[in-house]
């Protein structure tokens, strides 16, 4: 489920990544998707400009220098989230329903940024693992910065899905083993399903998507900039 869950749509869910399953038919009304490293003394010259910090970790001299092993690991986390925005012809919003938690979200997760996965890459694939559409996200409408209790920031991408057709919709097929149903909502009733700060990232979106803007830039659901 989505890393952008908290608020709720903004926490990396914890649990192993479980395959996707089979459901019935949609709710015909609808689920949703720690800093903590011991300090060590960083390497003299600046983080990124030092000769180390010029190699990814893993590859080259860093991956075999600890001391910029262990500044890496004492720098600030900073969590990312992607999520997909998808309407009907009526231009009502897909949402999903969890079954280990209140309430409503977005498809979509956590990026596995450690095995290399990108923002959108997460997106599709946690579309596929939630709904079972494989569609290729379209422009990205909405980053949020959004802070949260007990865990770091997270990073969330909200991408376009556009608007799906009846065969599409007809074809969604729940993971159980997170989902319990999923529905569409018009724009006016998502604040009676998601948390604010999802609220506001959804609706900024939207806007976005209909001024055929670029992507909103928010902190916690709100616009800066």
């Amino acid at each position: 489920m989505t890393a952008a869950d908290t608020d709720t749509q903004a926490d990396p869910d914890p649990r192993p990544r479980p395959t996707t399953a089979t459901a019935a038919g949609p709710d015909p009304a609808g689920s949703a998707g720690s800093a903590g490293a011991a300090a060590a003394t960083a390497p003299t010259a600046s983080a990124l400009g030092s000769p180390a910090a010029a190699n990814p970790p893993g590859t080259g001299a860093a991956a075999a220098d600890p001391a910029y092993a262990a500044y890496i690991a004492g720098l600030p986390r900073v969590l990312a989230g992607a999520a997909t925005l998808f309407r009907d012809t009526g231009g009502r919003v897909l949402l999903v329903e969890p079954n280990y938690r209140e309430g409503w979200g977005l498809p979509g997760g956590t990026v596995e940024s450690d095995e290399g996965e990108t923002p959108r890459q997460g997106a599709r694939r946690e579309t596929a693992e939630e709904i079972g559409l494989d569609i290729e996200p379209g422009r990205l409408l909405a980053v949020d910065w959004a802070r949260g209790s007990g865990r770091p920031p997270v990073v969330a991408y909200l991408y376009d899905g556009g608007v799906l057709t009846a065969g599409e919709l007809a074809s969604i097929r729940l993971q159980e083993e997170e989902l319990l149903s999923w529905r569409m909502v018009a724009p006016d009733d998502l604040g009676g399903h998601l948390p604010p700060t999802t609220t506001r990232r959804v609706l900024a979106a939207l806007e976005a998507l209909d001024a055929g803007s670029g992507p909103a830039e928010l902190e916690d659901g709100h616009r800066v900039g």
